[in-house]
């Protein structure tokens, strides 16, 4: 697989399901936003979210060289086996094209190292 690391730092936010998405939330070139019954979640650029907000990371985010079939399998397990056996924390998200797999900004240089052992290619 093979996988290009962002220089981006992000951060996971927890907001209140009912909450309007927030600006800070979508400004910026790089952001995720995902509402549920129980929640808002919203993944931007560490900068851009304001203080008081619940929030972890920095994360940095691990691309997964697309666009991917949506019936393939076994794409994120492969990156998240070998990061779990490597005791690298991750939050995973997809898009229609992609699969992004988010790391701590101070365990990138660990994950590296685990996915290209076990045969993974990274870009910067």
């Amino acid at each position: 697989m093979r996988l290009t690391a962002s220089s981006l730092r992000l951060s996971v936010c927890r907001l209140e399901p009912g909450e309007p998405i927030p600006s800070w939330g979508t400004d910026g070139g790089w952001w995720s936003v995902s509402r549920s019954a129980v929640e808002l979640s919203i993944v931007c650029e560490e900068l851009r979210v304001p203080e008081g907000v619940v929030r972890s990371g920095p994360w940095r985010a691990l691309m997964v060289e697309g666009p991917l079939d949506h019936l393939l399998v076994g794409i994120l397990a492969s990156i998240s086996t070998t990061l779990a056996a490597a005791a690298v924390p991750i939050f995973a998200l997809s898009t229609y094209d992609t699969d992004w797999v988010l790391v701590p900004e101070g365990r990138l240089e660990q994950a590296r190292s685990a996915l290209l052992a076990a045969g993974h290619q990274l870009d910067p």
